[in-house]
């Protein structure tokens, strides 16, 4: 059976992730890991008006190499109405407006004497030294902020200083996230020792809440076609959902065939990477479908590698392709070639060390916890040297606005 190549999969899930074309108006306060659905434009100079960003003089910079007396002082707050007569300056503080008439800030440090009445103001001075002209940041009328921008504390603080406190954003996606297996039991329930816990849809829901998304738990879907056709059909008022198990080739594996029956568009179904074959995607009328394998840690995985990107795009949000960090291979190991590697690995001061030499199984969770990023090797691979120079993808969701050409480990 022939499988798609990972870098294929990562794209054609991407191509059919459209945006939803729901927005609504929110509060600042609410807005982080929010996208804007609307541009922001300048509606305040930044700064307002001409400061200073020292403690110390301002003089017209034609002044510079003479002995000045000082005219006034001027505070942070304050508007000084006066002008400067010939050989004069201001003493001036920090943020304090700069009167029209001068250009240039020498910090009291700077200056070759003081007496509290004069200054002596040293020759080689560069125009416009610590001064900060009005609008020199943002100027009335540029867009600060494009649609599909993802919010951070740091767009809080400006939209902030332009007092403006209600955006247009576009809504979160809602989320359905599932499960599949008789043999699962909720962590609140009693499990014998033929039996699991449901691990997978916490860890997936709080993997999208680590990333400020919302999704809702929607049970475990039974091993028998009918009643998953049932149970699926109940999901497409929602905009995407995420399953994990239930889509091998197994007898009991009815999930795959459940979403067809309900109409699903299969992208694909089977990824050449490992872990992870057993993934599928697709399209049931307006719901974003992503079936992950049920083995634990390659669904967690695999989650954050596809799932994530795609959830994103979805959001509005211009930007959501991985990135990734160069680093230097610690010790060498093997990976099967002939197909995509996702390989765990702690990143330590632009070291990469693998994770359990690359001996671990998918159903395990352990190793997840031991590792704090991944490296993908694509299919010619069959080791990753010593001191070789590779590309690492961070846990923590660090996305670009474009594709990085060559991103994966060849």
């Amino acid at each position: 059976m022939t499988y798609l190549n990972y870098e294929e999969a990562v794209q054609k899930s991407l191509e059919y992730a459209k945006t939803i074309n729901k927005k609504e108006l929110i509060h600042i306060e609410d807005s982080i890991g929010r996208v804007f659905s609307k541009e922001i434009v300048c509606l305040k100079n930044l700064p307002s008006f001409n400061n200073s960003a020292m403690d110390g003089f301002a003089i017209k910079h034609s002044d510079a190499g003479k002995k000045l007396r000082i005219k006034a002082t001027i505070f942070a707050g304050a508007v000084y109405e006066g002008t400067l007569a010939q050989n004069e300056c201001y003493k001036i503080m920090t943020g304090a407006k700069v009167p029209d008439d001068a250009n240039t800030i020498i910090p009291i440090e700077e200056t070759l004497s003081f007496d509290g009445e004069f200054v002596e103001i040293p020759k080689e001075v560069k125009k416009g030294n610590h001064f900060r002209p009005k609008g020199e940041e943002q100027e009335v009328g540029n867009i600060i902020f494009k649609v599909g921008e993802r919010i951070t504390s740091s767009i809080v603080a400006l939209l902030a200083s332009q007092g403006i406190t209600m955006i247009e954003v576009y809504a979160k996606p809602s989320i359905a996230v599932l499960s599949t297996g008789n043999e699962l039991k909720e962590p609140w329930e009693t499990a014998s020792d033929d039996q699991i816990y449901n691990s997978n849809s916490y860890a997936i829901i709080s993997m999208l809440k680590e990333h400020h998304l919302d999704a809702t738990y929607v049970g475990v879907v039974p091993d028998e076609l009918e009643k998953s056709i049932e149970f699926i059909a109940s999901l497409k008022n929602y905009d995407v959902v995420i399953t994990t198990g239930g889509i091998s080739m197994g007898d009991a594996d009815f999930v795959a065939q459940a979403f067809i029956q309900n109409g699903l568009k299969v992208l694909f179904h089977g990824v050449n990477v490992k872990p992870g074959r057993p993934t599928m995607m697709g399209i049931m009328g307006n719901t974003y479908v992503m079936a992950m394998p049920g083995n634990p840690l390659t669904a967690l995985v695999n989650t954050y590698l596809l799932a994530l990107p795609i959830v994103y795009k979805i959001s509005g949000n211009s930007a959501f392709y991985h990135d990734f960090i160069y680093a230097k291979n610690s010790k060498a190991y093997k990976v099967r070639s002939g197909r995509a590697n996702v390989v765990l690995g702690n990143l330590l001061n632009g070291q990469f060390y693998v994770t359990r030499n690359n001996n671990y199984g998918s159903g395990m969770l352990t190793p997840l916890i031991e590792s704090n990023c991944v490296m993908i090797s694509l299919d010619e691979k069959s080791k990753v040297e010593e001191g070789e120079i590779i590309k690492v993808i961070p846990f923590g969701l660090n996305l670009k606005d474009k594709k990085l050409d060559n991103k994966y480990n060849k």
